[in-house]
């Protein structure tokens, strides 16, 4: 079965092709606000309208293929940006109306954990998804994605981006800080924040800011990394304790920064757990999340109607029954 997946919540237009086996082709142009700004979605979404035609002729080429060959069409349905989900959106249905194909909706959360469980093959795992959009700790049980733990203002994705833009940088930031964090060892103390197994970022985030300017930058990203991933570890560490997983995975965006694996390998050994990290590369929003979903979602007998196509900006995933598990 081929399945070619939509992928426009946020910054990036991505359109992938995936078979039951592997990634045929994977796709991706990212809309890049200037610098010290954020996304805006008017102009990602415009963004997302010039590439998108693109970015589908050229997965399909690189999957040498064509639109006729084709079995399945899914598309990121939230959660996300309005303007950016619904470009994808109607692509998607488009596409599915004039060549008569099915239409899966899927939740781009559960995208990020699906792509993470085929590419490391974690058979159980619990699992970390940390992003611009996300911060959960979750299990499954019961046909669903239950949340253990999660922050309770804004993400981690989001403090990086937020304190990288107060520097200068544009979105997304947690490369350029990851770099800056690593010419230093300088902890300076910066408020730390748990409460029971949910981590709140927003008051670390402004007493980040309130540094700049009066001390080193390398040492406030430094300490900011640290203090933000020790949160993390430590109610991510008890969640491990109390389900007894033998795995974690790590998916979204941030499961790139080599420092916050090396703070969940530490976690994992104490419990003699595996730690499985979704590979750099798929890490991010990308097509590949959404089709290998798409599949299972519709092997599984989900798909919709194209007159009833829809985007939800705040969909939650532990709202999603997960009917291939």
């Amino acid at each position: 079965m081929l399945c070619l997946g939509v992928e426009s919540t946020a910054h990036t237009f991505s359109c992938s092709v995936v078979d039951e086996d592997e990634i045929l082709s994977d796709v991706r142009d990212t809309y890049r606000p200037p610098e010290g700004s954020g996304i805006h979605p008017r102009e990602a979404s415009r963004h997302h309208a010039d590439v998108c035609d693109r970015v589908l002729v050229d997965a399909l080429s690189d999957a040498d293929l064509s639109i006729a060959d084709i079995d399945v069409i899914a598309y990121s349905a939230g959660p996300g940006l309005g303007p950016c989900l619904r470009i994808g959106a109607v692509m998607a249905r488009s596409l599915a109306y004039y060549h008569n194909k099915p239409l899966v909706p899927v939740n781009h959360a559960v995208g990020h954990i699906e792509l993470g469980i085929r590419l490391t093959r974690a058979r159980d795992p619990l699992v970390l998804l940390v992003s611009g959009g996300h911060c959960m700790i979750l299990a499954f049980y019961s046909n669903r994605w239950r949340v253990l733990g999660e922050t309770l203002d804004i993400t981690l994705g989001q403090l990086l981006d937020q304190f990288g833009r107060a520097l200068g940088f544009a979105s997304p930031c947690g490369a350029r800080i990851e770099e800056l964090a690593e010419r230093s060892s300088n902890y300076i103390r910066l408020p730390y924040t748990v409460k029971g197994n949910d981590v709140s970022y927003s008051g670390l985030l402004t007493y980040a800011k309130r540094l700049i300017n009066t001390v080193d930058t390398v040492d406030i990203c430094y300490s900011l990394q640290e203090t933000a991933f020790a949160m993390l570890s430590e109610v991510t560490e008890r969640a491990l304790a109390f389900t007894r997983k033998m795995e974690l995975l790590v998916v979204g965006g941030v499961a790139a920064n080599k420092r916050l694996a090396e703070m969940l390998k530490s976690v994992c050994s104490r419990h003699g757990a595996t730690l499985h990290v979704v590979p750099i590369r798929y890490a991010g929003d990308c097509g590949a999340q959404i089709a290998c979903t798409g599949i299972l979602a519709y092997k599984a007998g989900i798909s919709i109607d194209i007159s009833r196509a829809y985007v939800k900006q705040s969909w939650r995933l532990d709202t999603v029954d997960i009917l291939w598990r």
